[in-house]
């Protein structure tokens, strides 16, 4: 059997196998690929800073940058926070915040790692400001909740829930949107 690897790293690995030494080659290239981020979802050593220019804003936690050195477009996903879907009660507002604030602005990007949707997991700053922490003390955002953790941003949605900012402004409590796409399935595209 002949067998070839071709990676990010340019390692080329060609030889001749025998009967068992096969599957020791195929874990080999495997660990080849995931150490060098072929394998989709990628976890940097260390963040990855950069200056870009916002191009479009989906909804209250995803965006598209330019960077500003060059290069394609990339689609970025707010850390740390989770805005009401589009077609949910607060979703369109949460988007125009965010535009507001952000679209055609030149950000600095702190990319941590990548979600499943390939989406880079941000944290952005905009003129000294975390833009994520700004949304959640406006009401547009609730901090990402996980397990037991109230996540990055409580402070600021307590804050914002006490002064019925957003989405925390009616007697009835705002269903967070993770409870929404389960009732209702993805908004519909526009």
């Amino acid at each position: 059997m002949h067998f070839s690897l071709i990676g990010p790293a340019r390692v080329l690995l060609t030889a001749r196998l025998g009967s068992g030494a096969w599957l020791l080659a195929l874990l080999v290239a495997h660990a080849v690929a995931n150490a060098e981020g072929v394998a989709g979802v990628t976890t940097p050593t260390h963040p990855k800073v950069y200056e870009a220019r916002v191009t479009r804003v989906s909804d209250g936690d995803t965006l598209w940058v330019r960077p500003l050195a060059g290069g394609r477009y990339r689609k970025l996903r707010l850390d740390g926070i989770d805005a009401p879907e589009i077609c949910q009660d607060g979703g369109m507002a949460s988007r125009d915040a965010l535009a507001a604030r952000v679209l055609e602005q030149v950000v600095t990007v702190h990319e941590r790692h990548h979600d499943t949707y390939g989406r880079a997991l941000v944290r952005l700053t905009h003129s000294g400001t975390d833009v994520a922490a700004r949304l959640v003390l406006q009401g547009h955002a609730w901090s990402h909740r996980w397990r037991r953790s109230l996540g990055p941003y409580a402070r600021q949605e307590t804050w914002a829930r006490k002064q019925r900012m957003g989405i925390f402004q009616s007697d009835a409590p705002a269903e967070l949107p993770r409870d929404f796409r389960q009732r209702h399935g993805p908004c519909p595209l526009p």
